[in-house]
């Protein structure tokens, strides 16, 4: 049910065309992926989702635990019909929750016990339990259970970090058993050279349908997450789909893709959407600012997304003023619809050769702002 297929290489850069089959369709890459955590893009319908071009979205199985459950979402026929997305469907495995809610949690071997965000309620989450809650929801590709370490952190902490992932990642192997859901291995090992290629060797032996790099985007600077793009994809089946988690700007998913990435997802464009912020040009306009009052044009003339098809500034500047939340709406499906556009536009590009002139990722703002 799972096939990766190289349709095309990059002569000058490592980028490649590609395409993942799941059982609920292909995935055209280089691809964004929206997050949608809790069973839904955050203001966005399916039959909206669909129209940016959307091909693989994402879920989290920590959240989907807490509210409203696995059993819920299995009972109803799986992630795809509860939220009414025929296209394929990716679930993180709370590993990040591990990261993101620190206080509130406590690591062993065993696993990580939670207090649950929403009541105070201990919540025990192990790798077997990740898989668990993830066959039950039904997703594509299921994450494995990693521990994502906070930058900064000592040598000792991420090494620490990365055998626990090992560690979790065998059990995870072990625990799965969907034979219509792929399970993706994470790479960790902070901003430690030798650690991520420690991970990386590892992860690859597990010989899985599909890799991941984490860790990345967790408070380092700029240049070690260009570091780690540049380090780790060549230390992964060369077969076998990459994916970089949490990055969702222009350079950086340019930058990645001319090193051998090929999936991509963040939480960004929804999270500007919801603040009156649209992504145009590669740049952040604040709809909010006076000088979109008067202003009729269309958000972005180069795009074709609902919103810039039949929305002027102005009119988006008059709803995000008002707090309306069809302004939020609007944003958000323009913000993703530029990121989708964006990394389809660069798989053209590889096509037809002319990606390391128009995607340069080491110029600040290059050609391809122009182009597509």
């Amino acid at each position: 049910m799972f096939r990766f297929h190289i349709e095309n290489n990059c002569s000058q850069t490592f980028a490649r065309v590609a395409v993942l089959d799941t059982p609920h369709g292909k995935v055209k890459t280089p691809r964004f992926m929206p997050v949608g955590t809790l069973g839904t893009v955050k203001g966005i319908t399916s039959e909206q989702l669909k129209s940016t071009s959307a091909q693989m979205i994402l879920a989290n199985t920590f959240h989907l635990h807490l509210q409203p459950g696995e059993d819920v979402v299995r009972m109803a026929g799986g992630i795809h019909k509860f939220m009414n997305w025929k296209e394929p469907i990716l679930t993180d495995s709370g590993g990040f929750q591990v990261f993101s809610l620190a206080k509130l949690n406590s690591i062993d071997h065993k696993g990580v016990s939670f207090q649950s965000p929403r009541d105070g309620q201990l919540i025990e989450l192990t790798p077997e339990k990740s898989i668990q809650i993830q066959m039950a929801l039904g997703a594509d590709v299921a994450m494995a259970f990693d521990q994502c370490p906070p930058f900064p952190a000592s040598e000792n902490d991420v090494n620490d970090a990365c055998n626990r992932t090992h560690d979790w990642l065998k059990r995870c192997v072990s625990a799965h058993y969907k034979k219509d859901q792929a399970l993706f291995g994470i790479v960790q090992g902070g901003c430690f050279e030798h650690l991520r290629k420690k991970s990386a060797q590892v992860v690859s032996e597990f010989d899985l349908p599909g890799f991941a790099i984490g860790g990345v985007s967790v408070g380092e600077p700029i240049n070690e997450i260009h570091k780690i793009v540049r380090q780790v994809p060549p230390l992964l089946p060369q077969d076998r789909p990459r994916y970089l988690m949490g990055i969702g700007t222009l350079k950086e998913m340019s930058l990645a893709v001319a090193n051998g990435i090929d999936l991509f997802d963040c939480v960004l464009p929804t999270r500007l959407g919801r603040h009156g912020t649209a992504l145009v040009e590669g740049e952040q306009w604040n709809l909010r600012n006076a000088r979109f009052k008067n202003d009729f044009l269309p958000l972005d003339k180069s795009c074709a997304c609902e919103t810039c098809k039949g929305y002027s500034r102005a009119y988006l500047h008059h709803l995000i003023r008002n707090k309306e939340l069809l302004g939020l709406t609007l944003l958000s499906l323009h913000n993703i619809s530029h990121l989708i556009r964006f990394t389809n536009a660069m798989r053209l590009a590889i096509k037809d050769g002319s990606f390391s002139e128009d995607f340069a990722p080491w110029q600040s703002r290059s050609k391809a702002h122009h182009t597509w």
